[in-house]
């Protein structure tokens, strides 16, 4: 069973910046979000793609598969979920024993930095950066999927 176990935050400051290790621009459209499960399709540099269905959130768990698309499948799929769709760049910053993913968002969500960080388990132990801001992984405004039917940052 794939299952995701996530903590998200806003980012404080630039620092995380000096640490950065890759980066690649997101483009993701959701297809269908409900109260059992979101669909979404994701194109990474405009060169791989991926199909994920995440469930309902449990605490900090939920489950997930994803799935390889074709590029041009993913194309078209992407414009299926107009005007659902976020624009962001994700930079990979490793602090402690984990990766952190900072998610500088563009277009109408331009300004908004957010910050998540993959765990093994809700007991899991992380070192939080000294850039990283407010706790969000319990407010929904925040979630990509609900980011996606709204214009601008969450107050």
């Amino acid at each position: 069973m794939a299952q995701e176990i996530e903590r998200k935050f806003l980012v404080a400051s630039e620092a995380w910046k000096a640490h950065v290790k890759s980066s690649a621009r997101l483009q993701q459209g959701y297809l269908s979000t409900n109260a059992k499960a979101t669909v979404r399709i994701r194109i990474f540099d405009d060169a791989h793609a991926v199909l994920t269905l995440k469930g309902k959130a449990v605490g900090l768990s939920r489950l997930e598969f994803e799935y390889d698309v074709p590029l041009e499948d993913a194309r078209e799929m992407l414009e299926l979920s107009e005007p659902n769709i976020i624009a962001k760049r994700r930079y990979k910053v490793p602090h402690g024993d984990h990766v952190w993913e900072v998610d500088v968002f563009e277009g109408r969500h331009h300004g908004l930095v957010l910050a998540e960080v993959e765990m093994k388990s809700e007991d899991d132990r992380v070192v939080l950066p000294d850039w990283i801001g407010k706790e969000v992984s319990d407010d929904d405004r925040y979630a990509n999927a609900s980011l996606s039917r709204t214009p601008g940052i969450p107050e």
